[in-house]
């Protein structure tokens, strides 16, 4: 209550500015003038849910201390719960933890290098079937990365989401796939790498970085959680993502988590 509404605040009621107080057998607190009920844990992961807080903030410090994931059943051996009930929390936080790191434009005049590349996640892997889910990835050197699933590597689906996210103006680096060739024509200084010649690295121009991050993700999808559902996999995609931003600050990845719960608008 007091990490998202303070030790006061104006009653949603009466207008005042009231201390709560907590109702018993409730999860909730009354205003002391009114009687009006708060209920703190609304609009956040925790809603609707009987499993106890403890349990919650144990499972959100696994997310921040791992750097490979957190499988539902550590987290049933952990606290004790049902694999569904685990799932479910796993499920919820990983949607959060994609709320609370939230996505800005990178790039633009004087910043760094933006490197972008796809990925392809899951499927059999069998030669004549396209069944991997493909994802984009950019990221600023020295900054932010944006994760996304896209629905082909067609230069129709992956143009968009790079002329969305990353300024006018940017230099970006890829490599020699046929999706970026249209990308000097939006105004971007494209440099690109050729892997299918060897040549990994062009003075400034290589896609190491957010190679590394997609070689992290992969590791962790098949050590971790061995196989992720293409419906699910932007959730999981927003766990690495809030990890890989707040990298050079891992001291303030549950502290963000406990503090950036919004508060429910008054009706």
């Amino acid at each position: 209550m007091r990490t998202r509404y303070g030790e006061r605040h104006a009653c949603a009621k009466c207008g005042r500015d009231a201390r709560y107080y907590r109702v018993k057998s409730r999860r909730s607190y009354e205003c002391e003038y009114c009687g009006h009920q708060v209920y703190p844990t609304a609009g956040t992961p925790f809603e609707n849910t009987r499993t106890s807080l403890r349990d919650w903030f144990t499972v959100m410090f696994m997310f921040c201390a791992s750097r490979n994931g957190v499988s539902a059943k550590e987290v049933q051996r952990t606290i004790g719960v049902t694999y569904k009930t685990a799932w479910r929390m796993c499920n919820l936080i990983r949607q959060y933890m994609g709320y609370v790191d939230g996505d800005g434009m990178v790039g633009g005049s004087g910043s760094g290098i933006v490197e972008v590349d796809k990925a392809f996640i899951g499927g059999k892997d069998k030669l004549g079937q396209d069944d991997k889910t493909v994802v984009l990835g950019i990221t600023e050197r020295g900054g932010e990365t944006i994760t996304r699933v896209i629905e082909s590597k067609a230069a129709k689906h992956v143009l968009p989401h790079i002329m969305k996210w990353v300024r006018p103006g940017s230099r970006i680096a890829t490599d020699e796939a046929k999706a970026f060739i249209g990308l000097s024509d939006e105004g971007y200084k494209h440099g690109r790498v050729s892997h299918r010649d060897g040549q990994y690295v062009n003075g400034e121009v290589h896609t190491n970085s957010i190679e590394a991050f997609w070689g992290n993700v992969k590791r962790s999808i098949a050590g971790t959680y061995i196989t992720v559902s293409q419906k699910w996999l932007q959730t999981y995609l927003h766990e690495f993502e809030f990890r890989q931003n707040l990298r050079k600050n891992p001291h303030l990845m549950l502290e963000l988590l406990l503090q950036a719960f919004p508060r429910p608008e008054a009706k």
